[in-house]
Formats: structure tokens, sequence, C-alpha cells
């Protein structure tokens, strides 16, 4: 934000001081023709002439000229750029402005503008499709939710069928609730209204709670793990980021096949935090490898009711507040690897 006020500052200045040369040199010119002109009279017909009203006219006709030119380069430049900023504030997007204007501060101005408008673009596509799958992705679980309620509702399904039905709505229920959560997070993180909280804490002990936490998931498909944990302290705000261990090992067991192995790493090294997840499932397209971390976003549709493609647009966000960076990539037999580097504090 100072940095914007900076540039606009030396733009107004810039375009203060272009108009106090050009009139300055309008009056020196304007002085200079006069005195040529008075000089070329006096010489021609050998009488005097009054410099006074020489200079008056001289200064008119050139103050005609420069409104000429100001209007031509300056003023018109404006006027568009004005016409371009209410069809914006109308709602209209697709603007793009071009100027022929000698000036750099108004070809600033307007490159500035364009960027504005092309950001506001992008923005509003974000949000119409942001809106749209979170419309389609709440609504699934809601249908579920009413079908299955209606269900229990006739008495001709067996108690069996009852309590299958039961455990449906609450799936759902614990889908819905999760979709809402993950949302509610990405808005604060995207609004920077998540409170630092910073304290430091033990990250290989945090580690091993998400491993635990995850027990009946890799216990029903009987995985094993390889955990090797370096004892790493780290300055953080826990609560935050606890959801990229929750979401990066929980990928790891939803898509590693039964009696899978998981191998999990955690290390500093060069003044970076390093952890490191790798599980042996069918691996990631090609494709999917470009959307991975974009939200709603889920390559492999066959685990589709299992998430709801939140969960590493997420942790992408988490690790940008921290100033890390996560690369997603294939194994070369079978499975895929998460790398998370974060800056040691």
């Amino acid at each position: 934000m100072r940095r914007n006020k900076k540039k606009k500052g030396f733009i107004l200045s810039g375009i203060s001081i272009f108009f106090t040369i050009l009139v300055f040199l309008e009056l020196m010119v304007s002085a200079a023709v006069a005195r040529f002109v008075q000089w070329l009279l006096e010489e021609t017909f050998k009488t005097e002439v009054s410099d006074t009203w020489l200079l008056f006219m001289i200064v008119v006709l050139m103050g005609v000229a420069l409104a000429f030119f100001v209007n031509r380069i300056f003023f018109r430049p404006i006027q568009k750029l004005n016409v371009g900023m209410n069809e914006v504030a109308a709602g209209d997007f697709s603007v793009r402005l071009k100027t022929g204007s000698p000036i750099n501060e108004v070809k600033e101005i307007y490159d500035s503008f364009d960027l504005m408008v092309r950001e506001l673009d992008a923005t509003e596509v974000l949000q119409s499709d942001f809106v749209s799958n979170v419309s389609h992705e709440i609504k699934t679980p809601i249908n579920a939710i009413e079908g299955y309620a209606m269900l229990l509702q006739d008495d001709q399904y067996t108690k069996e069928e009852q309590e299958e039905f039961v455990e449906k709505i609450l799936f759902n229920t614990k889908r819905l609730s999760e979709l809402v959560g993950n949302i509610l997070l990405l808005s604060k993180i995207d609004n920077q209204a998540i409170t630092k909280n910073e304290k430091s804490f033990r990250l290989d002990e945090q580690i091993r709670q998400s491993i635990m936490q995850l027990e009946t998931k890799w216990t029903e498909k009987e995985i094993e793990f390889d955990v090797d944990l370096e004892k790493v302290e780290i300055v953080g705000n826990a609560q935050l980021l606890v959801h990229i261990w929750d979401n990066l090992i929980g990928n790891a067991i939803k898509f590693d096949p039964m009696y899978g192995m998981i191998k999990i790493r955690l290390s500093r090294e060069e003044g970076k935090i390093k952890f490191v997840i790798e599980d042996n499932g069918s691996g990631i397209s090609e494709d999917a490898l470009k959307h991975i971390f974009d939200k709603f976003y889920q390559g492999d549709s066959s685990h589709k009711a299992e998430g709801n493609g939140l969960g590493l647009a997420l942790v992408k966000k988490i690790v940008d507040i921290y100033d890390g960076k996560i690369i997603a990539e294939n194994l070369p037999e079978a499975g895929c690897r998460f790398t998370v580097e974060l800056p040691a504090m």
C-alpha cells in the first residue's frame, strides 16, 4: 500500500513539473517570438512597433496552441480514462485502454488501470467459480441427508437397513461440516483474519498426533508406517499448521492400497524444515499435477465422495503464509510424494 502511494505521489509530482516547465517554455518562446516579429516589422516598415501589444498577441496565440496541445496529449486521455472507469464501475471488466500520449506518467496510469481491470476480472471469475462449486458441494451431502431421512420415515425397512441409513446421514453430515469448516478457514486466510498466535512447539510431536488421530482409517486398510521424525521445534500457529499434516497424511491413507506402506520423514536441512510423505497408490496424472492445489479440484473421481477438493488448496494457502513451498510428484515405481519446506524459525 505504501509503495502504491509513493508511486502515485511520483506521478502527480511528475505531471506538476511537466506543466510548470511547459508554461515557462511557453512564456519564454512567446517573448522570443514577439521580439523577433517586432524586429522583423521594424526592419521591413522602418517604423517602431509597440512591443506590449505585440507580446500580448503572441502570448494569446501561443496560449491557444498550448491549450490545444495540452488537451490532445493530457486532458483527452483523462476523459477517455474517466469513461473506462465508469464502465468498470458498471461491472464491465473487459475494458482495455490504450493511449498515444507521449507523457510517461499518463502511460503509467493507463498501464495501472489495465492491470487493475485484469485483476478484477480474474477475481470475478474466481468468485463465480467458487460460488458455483460451493453450491454444488453443499447441495450433494444435503440431498443425501434428505434422501436417507425420508427413507427412515418408511417402516418397511429392517432395523439393519435403518442403521445403515443413519450411518449414511452421519457420514454426509460430517462431510458437510468439514466442507463448511474448510471454506471458513480459507476465507479467513484469504482475508488475513487468522491471528498469528505464534508459539514454539515440537513439530515432530504434532505430526505423531496427526497419525494417531487417523488410526481408525489406516487400521481399516491395515496400512503400515515407516516414520523417521527428527526432533524439530518451530515457532508458529499450531492450530493452523496441523491442517497440513492432517490433510497430507489423510490423503496418503485414502489413496494407499490395502496392506500398503506410508513413508514419512521430518528433518532440518540448511535452515529449512523439510517434511516428506510417500504412499504406494496409483500416483497422480500429469494433468492433475497441474491443478492439484486448485480449489475443488479432484483428480481421482473414484474418491470424490470422500472429500471436497479443498484440502490441498488449504494446505497450499497455509504453506504460503509461512513463505514455504510444497511440491507434489510421482514416484518412479508407484505412488506419489509430497514435500513441504518451511523456513526454520
